[in-house]
């Protein structure tokens, strides 16, 4: 019995119904007018879209089901070894970096603008730092490894990442004023359209969302970042507001004549766990054993994925500037 209340728990928990569920059973249902009200209700819809989405999969015959199989193992293992990481790095950097803020901002629709640009900045230099770092790469990978997009997707991390970007965005937030209460919201608000971007071809077939995709971040501008092809990869590293990739040069749309193809440039088994959740971390740790002096075992860490000690390099920018050299000649 009970671990058959463990597993109800945890089904409820995954679909997110317990608070909305509570406040069905008080019979008081003007507290959906409230905020933890409304977000009650909002944080169900990417759990029960995702199943729906496979529900589709198996209707169209694209169940995909690989890549839901390996994400689920990674939402399990990441349920009992990093529940409460992100969170504690998050308490800590207000405690730290709050009092040294510049200044503070209020709750204006105008300061509000003011703190989801600045968040989507946060987000921009840790989501850059994952692509261009290999170390942080080895944290962020995970994300990139299912050869499929479907709202499972947004489960996949490394139980690393999530404190590891927490603490770049709330310090960046912080430090240029933005106050914890609407930080808080931003990232409910970030958490909910960050999931739903994952959206698959089963349900949403074109992602461009017509004039949208030329004022926001889609879910077919998040495709093209889950690509691998050497015109896609590493682009669209903001997650709402496109506004940073814009003006870093790091923006790209996708092309009607260039389908994504999903996962990342290292060969993979993308059915093991293993491979998927620690296979970065291992290719890392062998090219650094067998690098050359301690300069070398440094750069692997902190260069590009695919810098070499041999000069023959295969990093992201390398691969894009050759493929767009080729395309203009």
């Amino acid at each position: 019995m009970e671990f058959l209340e463990t597993l109800y728990n945890e089904i409820v928990g995954f679909l997110g119904i317990s608070q909305a569920w509570e406040i069905i059973k008080t019979g008081d249902f003007s507290s959906f007018r409230t905020f933890d009200g409304v977000k009650s209700l909002i944080y169900p819809i990417i759990p029960l879209l995702l199943l729906l989405e496979l529900i589709l999969g198996f209707i169209y015959k694209k169940p995909q089901t690989k890549v839901y199989k390996v994400n689920f193992l990674i939402y399990i293992f990441n349920r009992f070894v990093g529940r409460f990481i992100a969170i504690a790095m998050v308490t800590l950097c207000i405690g730290w970096f709050q009092p040294l803020a510049i200044f503070q901002t209020g709750p204006t629709w105008y300061w509000f603008i003011y703190a989801y640009i600045i968040w989507e900045f946060g987000h921009f230099i840790y989501h850059y730092l994952g692509h261009k770092v290999r170390l942080f790469w080895c944290l962020h990978a995970t994300h990139h490894t299912p050869e499929d997009m479907n709202l499972s997707v947004t489960y996949a991390h490394f139980f690393l990442e999530a404190p590891y970007a927490d603490t770049i965005r709330t310090t960046v937030c912080l430090l240029l004023g933005v106050e914890p209460a609407m930080l808080f919201l931003i990232m409910f608000i970030d958490g909910t359209y960050g999931a739903f971007i994952h959206v698959g071809e089963n349900m949403v077939k074109d992602a461009r969302f017509g004039f949208l995709n030329k004022i926001m971040l889609t879910p077919s501008h998040h495709r093209v970042h889950h690509a691998r092809n050497p015109l896609y990869i590493d682009t669209n590293f903001c997650n709402l507001l496109n506004i940073w990739d814009r003006v870093f040069g790091t923006y790209q749309e996708e092309q009607p004549k260039i389908k994504p193809e999903y996962g990342i440039t290292r060969k993979i088994n993308s059915g093991n766990f293993i491979d998927v959740y620690f296979g970065e971390i291992i290719a890392l740790g062998k090219d650094v054993i067998s690098a050359p002096g301690i300069k070398n075992k440094l750069s692997y860490i902190f260069m590009p994925p695919g810098w070499s000690h041999t000069g023959e390099h295969k990093t992201s920018k390398i691969v894009r500037s050759q493929y767009l050299t080729s395309r203009s000649t």
